[in-house]
């Protein structure tokens, strides 16, 4: 860019602040150029361009965030983080949060479920939410809707709440239920990969599809699938 300086040095001279300052602003998502938000300090601007800092603008450090997505069926988490634009942001977040770049930047999932699988998945970028569900997974319960195809063996509900195994060991006591003639509710903590089908598998039954409504305390609620929200600041898991 002709004549160009970096946006950072302009809005330290136009302030005026130190420049240091100047880029906590930038990347905090107060300075527009020309009306557009402009979250990189090394940006290059002109003179002619309009810089404007927000009248609310501080120098507060961002905060880390943590993000709950209905991941559809059929991608993976991984790819699931790409939905974690402005454009799928729940209309209904009611989180006060302002979406920033830096809020994608180190998410970490808690989890790997399933690639056929729907539901809610957690990202984070605040490790005392990774400890808890990620280090502390075993004490976490979830719960999952599975719908099945298929003829239960007898006594089949009572085997898949206590007396399957998996990975050649005894699973834990769970809580799993009839929803209707076809859906099971399954409440269960430290959970495994390709364990419910496992447990279905092992009482005659098929999994059609699994989708997870709940981890730890935290419903998916209404949150449609393919959308996000944030965690709001008194939600806990």
């Amino acid at each position: 860019m002709v004549d160009s300086i970096r946006l950072s040095k302009r809005v330290a001279e136009s302030v005026p602040c130190s420049r240091r300052e100047a880029e906590q602003y930038i990347e905090g998502g107060w300075v527009t150029v020309d009306g557009i938000v402009i979250e990189e300090p090394g940006y290059r601007v002109t003179q002619q361009q309009s810089i404007l800092l927000s009248p609310d603008a501080t120098l507060v450090a961002v905060d880390p965030v943590t993000i709950l997505l209905h991941k559809p069926a059929g991608i993976d988490v991984a790819t699931a983080l790409q939905s974690i634009t402005p454009e799928n942001l729940y209309a209904e977040d009611r989180s006060g949060i302002r979406f920033l770049k830096k809020h994608t930047v180190d998410l970490k999932p808690t989890d790997n479920l399933e690639s056929y699988a729907s539901g809610l998945v957690v990202y984070t970028q605040d490790w005392h939410i990774a400890r808890k569900l990620i280090d502390e997974a075993a004490t976490v319960e979830q719960e999952y809707i599975v719908e099945v195809s298929g003829d239960l063996v007898p006594n089949g509900l009572a085997l898949l709440n206590h007396g399957l195994t998996f990975n050649r060991k005894p699973l834990p006591p769970i809580k799993v239920s009839w929803q209707n003639e076809t859906r099971l509710r399954f409440a269960l903590k430290g959970v495994q990969r390709g364990q419910i089908s496992h447990m279905c598998e092992m009482v005659g039954l098929k999994v059609v599809s699994l989708k997870r409504i709940r981890i730890a305390r935290m419903p998916m609620a209404s949150l449609p699938a393919g959308q996000w929200r944030y965690l709001k600041g008194y939600e806990r898991f």
